[in-house]
């Protein structure tokens, strides 16, 4: 079993539940997605006399689409010790009621992970937990840097005898506090110092002596809500990526962590600590919109289920067709086609059986079951599908890979034709704020026309929503979106180095040694 957390500095506050090594890397993982891939989710609990662990297990669980390679939970008790577990895989492969009891306290911090800087290894697991001069702090970190490299050389130059345990910027945020504070900041001034010498996207949780703190980027980049349990006097305080986490535990939504807001909440205080430690324009991933988030949580005052049926109804008012049903792509695509049908008129029916037990696998299919590909999670219906005109809606494509898989399997089920339409527009920037395209040439769009992606998917018809009709459809201000991956106008400065890899952080040598 491997260390969980071995880079503490200062005390013995931090003990370790020690994680199961029952799973293995990411080395074995199927074919990658013709999805965008996101970045994490977080979730922090703070409340006196609750299961914390428990609480937070299931906010994780209502989190998990955001991140499926690893999960942890770190726990302070009323001494300030840290209890930590974390490990590869999914929040029910990792805890069970035995590990969940271990972790007493009243505080809590929570992370799943996908991995976008830094590759899939135990080691890179969150949260990261640091111990300073005045105590423990557990941070967990959804976004990516765009100063990773730079920041690293500084955090070593600060700290000579640092002694870095994970190749993600999410460490290095860690170390960048753990500086601030053992300098003899207050921690509300050592977050903000540690904050403003990251750039990119960052939204945390940070767990300390002194209570809860919850912040986001200045551009807001990655979502970040909060709400409370109970009555509010009772200051019992839960920070959730989605507000579908807090509805999963019974809490409240309250509201938004701000773009460059910083909430500090403490046990007892049933108002919490609300300001502004930086100034920038708000730019949303507007991916979280279409894709990302879950169709439940709730974006500028709805759920994201209703934005979804308008995108497909702006889809069917922009690339009309001849069909005789619509059909989506289970889970994201629904909502779009239910939108493309009630205004087009093309009854809607299901046409695609959705495996909802398959998660993220460790073992790999055979050859002959990844050639049918699709078919692990997806299952066409030709009861539904044979002798027909079908238009099969579909959030995005990225990289082509699962999209013609698909377009096959259809057509084996006696679709007559494919028509596919696309409610978001065509991929053709690589995202660094928290979506693992790292690299122009992986996206589709980028390479081809939209006629030689049509033909390459096999479809007799390809159309993507504009980005006019997808901003729209927000009903909100255009401008306080990030559209990046369509158009290419990142709002953040970024190091050159960054649009090499997400494995900036590995040089030759330093990953193979953790």
């Amino acid at each position: 079993m491997h260390n969980a957390e071995s880079n503490l500095k200062v005390g013995s506050a931090v003990t370790d539940v020690q994680p199961d090594s029952r799973l293995i890397a990411s080395d074995t993982m199927p074919e990658r997605p013709d999805k965008p891939e996101e970045a994490c989710g977080v979730f922090a609990v703070l409340a006196q006399g609750q299961p914390v662990a428990n609480l937070t297990y299931f906010g994780l669980y209502a989190l998990q689409h955001r991140g499926q390679e690893s999960a942890g939970i770190a726990v302070f008790d009323a001494a300030h010790k840290v209890r930590l577990h974390k490990d590869m895989g999914l929040v029910s492969q990792v805890f069970d009621q035995d590990v969940l009891e271990r972790l007493t306290g009243h505080l809590a911090i929570g992370h799943n992970r996908y991995s976008t800087t830094g590759s899939s290894k135990a080691c890179n697991a969150q949260p990261v937990v640091l111990n300073t001069q005045q105590g423990p702090f557990a941070l967990a970190h959804n976004g990516n840097l765009v100063n990773a490299g730079e920041l690293r050389q500084a955090i070593a130059a600060d700290t000579p005898e640092v002694q870095f345990t994970s190749t993600t910027d999410s460490e290095l945020i860690a170390f960048a506090l753990q500086h601030a504070v053992n300098s003899g900041l207050a921690w509300d001034a050592a977050i903000r110092e540690a904050a403003s010498r990251c750039r990119g996207a960052f939204s945390l949780v940070i767990g300390t002596p002194e209570g809860l703190f919850a912040l986001r980027d200045g551009h807001g980049i990655r979502p970040l809500v909060f709400g409370h349990m109970g009555e509010q006097s009772e200051a019992q305080w839960v920070a959730s990526s989605e507000s579908c986490g807090l509805d999963i535990i019974g809490a409240s939504y309250d509201g938004d962590v701000e773009p460059g807001e910083i909430i500090h909440f403490r046990l007892g205080d049933p108002t919490p600590s609300r300001s502004r430690w930086c100034e920038e324009p708000a730019k949303l991933c507007v991916f979280e919109m279409i894709y990302f988030a879950r169709p439940d949580s709730r974006f500028f005052g709805e759920s994201l289920y209703s934005y979804r049926v308008r995108i497909g109804e702006a889809l069917a008012r922009e690339t009309p067709v001849d069909a005789d049903i619509v059909i989506g792509v289970p889970d994201s695509g629904i909502p779009a086609a239910i939108g493309y049908s009630q205004l087009s008129g093309i009854p809607f029916g299901d046409g695609l059986i959705k495996n909802r037990y398959v998660g993220r696998t460790f073992i790999q299919p055979t050859q002959a079951m990844r050639e049918a590909g699709i078919r692990v999670k997806l299952n066409p219906l030709p009861d539904v599908l044979a002798g027909k005109r079908v238009v099969v809606i579909d959030d995005s494509i990225v990289r082509g890979t699962t999209s013609r898989k698909l377009v096959a399997a259809l057509r084996d089920a006696g679709a007559t034709e494919v028509h596919m339409r696309i409610s978001s527009p065509p991929v053709t920037h690589p995202c660094f704020y928290g979506i693992d395209t790292d690299t122009q040439d992986q996206l589709i769009a980028a390479r081809l026309t939209l006629e030689e992606i049509a033909a390459h998917l096999g479809v007799d018809s390809l159309a993507y929503l504009s980005k006019q009709g997808m901003v729209d459809a927000a009903q909100a201000n255009s401008a306080n979106f990030c559209t990046a991956c369509f158009d290419g106008a990142y709002p953040i400065e970024m190091d050159e180095s960054v649009s090499g890899s997400k494995l900036m952080l590995e040089p030759k040598g330093i990953a193979a040694k953790l």
